[in-house]
């Protein structure tokens, strides 16, 4: 833990430097770039990263699932077809006229899935995942069949479903941080139970785990958590598959650990994500969402492949 939060302060200071416009030390505490853009897009960066990581664990310890992705609930889908609709109908003038539409959105589609995957009171995990699946892709041809619709609006829809942090602000930071930081205590609360759910959900009811109650609390804090999240800064991948995995290699399965690291470690690379993103090709910014997938994608394939027992 001290060590991830050194690293992450190290980060955040090397990455204040960093950007189209260079800075010394001695100028750092004195510019507006720093008070207006950068520090706020780095915290910004530390709390969606964190809230990812930590919903990574959540869902995955709910499901019993290693491969499970807060996205697989149709957030990210849901979401960006909201922001798609908020560009086409012109709403990009609004402050929050795009993350709005997509928090509602992406929020909606969790109800209905959520909805359709209850039966009797319960809430049964593989057709949840399924319905997850299922209007993920039915959504994700309706946003593409919208952006043949409307070319001249194609770039700026594909630019938010790739993920980006330019436009953080201090209202952002504000808003995503407090539901990250609400989020993540009330994870930290029930880990107890997430471990004891981790053994099944007939053990964990005889020693006296509420495991529905339990579920539809994790699935809604971390929902929203991941739905704010998307709503701020577009769809970023990954973070909450590979960090929780990464983590677990290193401090055991126990999620009174898995948590706490998992919110440093999606904080620390987000942020090392973000800086690269606008540092590597001046004056140009890549998608911080490019860049998850393409560490990700290959970190979590040596993952497998040297722990296949494991998975």
């Amino acid at each position: 833990m001290i060590v991830l939060t050194l690293l992450t302060v190290t980060a955040m200071l090397v990455g204040s430097l960093c950007g189209a416009a260079r800075m010394e030390w001695r100028q750092l505490l004195e510019s507006d770039i720093f008070w207006q853009l950068r520090l706020p897009r780095e915290l910004l960066a530390l709390a969606v990263g964190a809230a990812l990581a930590v919903s990574g664990a959540g869902y995955q310890s709910v499901f019993r699932n290693p491969l499970t992705d807060p996205y697989l609930l149709g957030v990210s889908s849901g979401a960006s077809l909201g922001a798609a609709i908020a560009i086409i109908m012109g709403l990009e003038s609004h402050p929050y006229g795009v993350g709005l539409m997509a928090l509602a959105t992406g929020l909606l589609t969790v109800v209905v899935i959520i909805r359709i995957a209850s039966t009797g009171g319960r809430l049964h995990s593989t057709t949840l995942l399924l319905c997850g699946v299922c209007l993920t892709l039915m959504i994700s041809a309706i946003v593409s069949f919208l952006m043949v619709m409307h070319h001249d609006k194609i770039d700026r829809i594909i630019f938010w479903t790739m993920g980006s942090l330019t436009a953080a602000a201090w209202s952002d930071v504000a808003l995503v941080g407090s539901v990250a930081i609400i989020g993540i205590a009330i994870m930290l609360f029930y880990a107890k139970d997430l471990n004891l759910m981790l053994t099944g959900s007939e053990t964990a009811e005889s020693m006296g785990v509420d495991v529905e109650r339990v579920k539809r609390l994790v699935l809604g804090v971390t929902t929203l958590m991941v739905a704010f999240a998307v709503a701020s800064c577009g769809v970023i991948g990954f973070v909450g598959l590979i960090v929780p995995h990464a983590v677990r290699l290193i401090v055991g399965a126990d999620n009174r650990h898995v948590l706490p690291a998992s919110a440093l470690a999606g904080a620390l690379l987000l942020l090392l994500c973000d800086t690269a993103a606008r540092s590597l090709f001046q004056p140009s910014e890549l998608p911080i969402g490019s860049l998850t997938a393409l560490i990700g994608a290959p970190l979590f394939i040596i993952l497998i492949y040297r722990n296949k027992k494991r998975f």
